[in-house]
């Protein structure tokens, strides 16, 4: 079984920072590419972040590009997402998520974690 677990997310005013965490577990390896997405109130799951096996290649949305930085510590089995210069759009539920590839943990990954809320206040 694999388990993804989030944390750091919490209520930040708009121009400010927080880094988020996901620890891994389980069946995943160190090596495993992983993302993030966020789910906005009312809105659909979309796609923030991905990085592949050893943190070499970083993908991002057009819409945190230059604000979010992706990166991992495999001792560790960790991902963190620094986010700076948040904004009030940046208000979501922040989900953590795996998957074997890089083309696959962009677009349906395959484990997710139970998700962190992030509010940024205007």
């Amino acid at each position: 079984q694999v388990a993804l677990v989030e944390s750091g997310g919490g209520l930040v005013q708009a121009g400010g920072s927080l880094r988020l965490s996901c620890a891994s577990s389980g069946r995943t390896r160190s090596s495993t590419p992983m993302a993030w997405f966020r789910q906005p109130p009312g809105k659909e799951r979309e796609f923030v972040a991905a990085i592949n096996w050893n943190g070499g290649s970083t993908y991002y949305a057009d819409s945190v590009k230059g604000r979010f930085t992706l990166s991992r510590d495999n001792a560790k089995n960790t991902v963190y997402l620094q986010m700076h210069s948040l904004k009030p759009e940046d208000t979501a539920v922040y989900y953590c998520a795996a998957a074997s590839t890089i083309a696959q943990v962009t677009s349906t990954p395959t484990h997710w974690g139970q998700g962190t809320q992030v509010t940024v206040s205007s």
